[in-house]
């Protein structure tokens, strides 16, 4: 923006909301670990070192392998971004690439790019996407029963009975055998 363009109020309000609102639906932390964890992986095996005059190569015999798991890491990192729904794959996928990087990129980038490939994987395995706050308004139940209503029909409404010590508390038998709601305690498969 320059100094003669008048900035809209909010707008930068707006933005973040918007960004907050679309990093929700996701599992954007465990994108950008295993994101950032790609690219320690990709660097240490091409980096020279400079003490003074001396010159420290870490080139290894595997440097095209590491490039390869970083690249992966960060394409699986994006993917997790953008993609949401291949989050158990790219998350087994990330954690395999991590463990796979022991070896071939000089101890999993020194350990900082095995890490975040780990924690990043291991959290988009376990994100689950959330229920929307409409979706968790339940109609209120009444508090109490009907004014003429029986036990039995309290049953069958799913209403608990009243617990008077006549043992006529039959709806609040958990085991599903209850004569009074037709259930003989087998579970329908379909």
């Amino acid at each position: 923006m320059s100094a003669e363009t008048p900035a809209v109020p909010g707008q930068l309000a707006r933005r973040r909301q918007q960004f907050r609102a679309w990093r929700g639906t996701r599992p954007f932390w465990a994108g950008l670990f295993v994101l950032l964890g790609g690219f320690p992986i990709m660097y240490f095996p091409y980096a020279h070192l400079q003490i003074g005059h001396l010159t420290l190569a870490m080139a290894t015999t595997a440097g095209a392998g590491s490039l390869i798991i970083g690249v992966l890491l960060v394409v699986l990192g994006l993917s997790l971004w953008f993609q949401k729904h291949i989050r158990t794959f790219a998350g087994v996928a990330a954690i395999l690439l991590g463990l796979v990087s022991l070896p071939v990129s000089n101890f999993g980038g020194f350990l900082v790019g095995f890490l975040l490939a780990l924690f990043g994987g291991a959290m988009a395995v376990a994100w689950a996407p959330g229920v929307a706050p409409e979706d968790e308004k339940q109609p209120v139940a009444e508090s109490g029963a009907a004014a003429g209503s029986t036990t039995e029909d309290m049953a069958t409404s799913g209403a608990p009975a009243p617990s008077d010590g006549s043992g006529a508390g039959e709806a609040n038998d958990l085991s599903g055998t209850i004569p009074a709601n037709g259930t003989n305690g087998r579970h329908s498969a379909g």
